[in-house]
């Protein structure tokens, strides 16, 4: 529940942003920081924001925000990240793109490359993609989850074993302190597993919202990446991992 309109506001910001701060609010609406802090408790409480240091993000947890409110989330870091990784994908290749907010972002920015095969288990990325002409497109078999339109389980993780990929394009619901890539369905992640293991190169794209996410269930570590995309300077221990484990981290 929403008790008053600064509260409606804030949880608008945190869809467009990613994340909201008490010092950016304070000022926003000329107010304490000690009132902002009660607003962002009040919709933590409410489940509505979860509550990190010096601000809040939406909430996770256990069950995935919606698959309508993650499009609006950090729109633009998303392009930027996506630009980023479709240019180092070149013409010719065979790619693999998972579900999510982000590969679709991918998707948009492979339009004018040529020659492509790309396998999906994303409804969302093959009609993004069918606008390119020279693009081969080759959908997944297995079950439709309606939410996202995403397509899961054994007959998908089976056909995607036949491949072998030049490039793999991952998306993921959260990174944690450690490295671990996370998610929240079972079923999407032994996919997205078997893409790894079939893919020459490994590339992640995640916001840096993802570094303050939370999810329950582990897709593999970054350590069995090759790159990772994202748009802001990376948690401190997490950059020591990725030094020693020789990712390259490309910042939009």
């Amino acid at each position: 529940m929403v008790s008053n309109f600064r509260q409606k506001e804030i949880l608008e910001i945190a869809r467009t942003e990613g994340k909201v701060t008490v010092d950016d609010l304070a000022e926003k609406y000329n107010v304490t920081v000690q009132t902002i802090r009660r607003d962002l408790s009040e919709l933590a409480d409410a489940g509505r924001l979860e509550r990190v240091h010096g601000g809040a993000v939406l909430a996770s947890g256990v069950v995935n925000i919606l698959y309508e409110e993650r499009r609006r989330l950090n729109e633009a870091a998303k392009k930027a990240i996506a630009v980023q990784c479709a240019q180092a994908i070149p013409n010719s290749a065979s790619v693999f793109m998972n579900i999510g907010t982000s590969t679709e972002a991918v998707a948009h920015e492979l339009l004018d490359h040529q020659n492509l095969l790309v396998v999906t288990n994303n409804l969302n990325i093959a009609h993004i993609l069918s606008a390119n002409q020279t693009c081969k497109i080759i959908l997944t078999g297995g079950e439709l989850r309606r939410t996202d339109s995403g397509i899961v389980g054994n007959l998908t993780a089976d056909m995607v074993k036949q491949f072998k990929f030049d490039h793999c394009v991952l998306g993921c619901s959260a990174i944690d302190a450690d490295g671990d890539l996370l998610d929240f369905d079972g079923q999407e992640i032994m996919v997205t597993r078997a893409a790894i293991q079939r893919s020459r190169q490994v590339m992640v794209v995640a916001d840096n919202i993802k570094f303050q996410r939370k999810a329950p269930l582990m897709i593999c570590s970054l350590k069995d990446v090759d790159i990772l995309f994202t748009d802001a300077a990376i948690p401190d221990m997490l950059k020591t991992n990725c030094d020693t484990w020789n990712i390259k981290i490309v910042t939009s």
